[in-house]
């Protein structure tokens, strides 16, 4: 710990995010990722964007406002205007920047116990006060212990890294509930199974939604995300963001997450590939002996009743596949298992049934 940190570092606990290991022949179902390719279209668009006559439109700087991605996502969803909508490097940028323009009062915050542990970091980091919700005894929200004065809300949805999904009509009730503050819907995984928020923005200037391009739209490695939501609130955000970096999206970025919300096949393709594979893996899991939380995201969360998961875990990695393993509270039993191609999830079976006869 060095002596010239400020304060607010020596108290941080950073985030930690998935292991990236550099392994051959590795299975690779801990962080998420899509295990599809993005669409055909932002990678030609990206190629265009690369060669020698656009490449020299690199010296200069990018739109900070992101214009024709956001009239795009505009489009994609209908009944939005680009004045709806905010960009930024990644949802987690997006994420912050939401916590620190609409989620700093003088009341405490609301969010799950078990949830992305982000928001936790971004709460220490803002000196943002808040409080953890329990989920129920089946790891569900449940939206009347939200009832109760606060400074603002957010929660995923899908949870993470539960996968249980929020039905429409509890988040209007939620909404509803809670006129006077800002509810955030993080709708990372909301494309594998969800109902969108998205379509209740028009009608709750409250309401904030939260997306990422590196799920279903497989460009985890462009950093894009964005959020939709009253113009007011976007308002918010542009003010943060350009107290900040005026351009977080860099030119490439743009170019590719504009190409692949634009390219419906592919999207629709891909993300019923992941839902028919996650279906059949957790019936796979269940014969295994698992309990498998539903799951409305491109992964699962599931425990076995007698074998540790820490264990189980370390011995999956030593048949090179990895998985998450969170040693947190009421959910140190349970394993997040990425959703992978078919060729992936069998073989992550078939270690886990040489590993519970051993």
């Amino acid at each position: 710990m060095s002596r010239f940190w400020s304060a607010t570092v020596r108290a941080l606990q950073p985030y930690v995010p998935g292991e990236q290991p550099k392994l051959p022949n590795l299975v690779k179902l801990n962080t998420n990722e899509n295990p599809y390719g993005p669409s055909p279209r932002a990678l030609a668009a990206l190629r265009g964007e690369l060669g020698e006559a656009s490449g020299e439109n690199l010296r200069l700087y990018p739109d900070p406002e992101s214009s024709r991605l956001r009239e795009a996502i505009a489009a994609f969803f209908g009944k939005l205007a680009p004045k709806q909508i905010f960009i930024g490097n990644g949802s987690d940028e997006v994420l912050a920047h939401a916590f620190l323009a609409l989620l700093k009062h003088d009341l405490p915050i609301l969010f799950p116990d078990i949830t992305y542990s982000f928001y936790p970091v971004y709460c220490r980091l803002y000196d943002i006060d808040f409080q953890t919700v329990p989920l129920d005894d089946n790891f569900a929200l449940r939206v009347a212990d939200y009832s109760r004065p606060n400074g603002g809300i957010i929660f995923p949805n899908p949870n993470a890294p539960t996968g249980r999904a929020l039905q429409l009509k509890d988040v209007e009730a939620l909404l509803k509930a809670n006129p006077d503050s800002v509810v955030i819907v993080d709708e990372a995984y909301i494309d594998f199974g969800g109902e969108s928020a998205v379509t209740l923005v028009n009608h709750y200037p409250n309401l904030l939604v939260v997306h990422t391009f590196s799920k279903s739209r497989s460009l985890a490695g462009l950093r894009v995300g964005f959020a939709v939501g009253h113009a007011d609130l976007i308002d918010a955000l542009q003010r943060v963001k350009n107290s900040f970096n005026s351009y977080p999206l860099d030119r490439l970025a743009s170019v590719g997450a504009t190409a692949a919300i634009e390219d419906r096949e592919w999207f629709e393709q891909t993300r019923q590939a992941v839902i028919r594979t996650r279906t059949a893996m957790t019936r796979d899991l269940e014969a295994l002996g698992f309990e498998v939380l539903p799951s409305a995201a491109n992964f699962v969360f599931a425990r076995h009743p007698i074998h540790d998961a820490e264990k189980s875990a370390l011995a999956l990695r030593q048949r090179g596949i990895i998985v998450r393993h969170f040693k947190l509270p009421r959910i140190e039993q349970f394993l997040r298992i990425t959703v992978g191609t078919d060729e992936q999830c069998a073989a992550l079976v078939a270690a886990l049934r040489e590993i519970l006869r051993a």
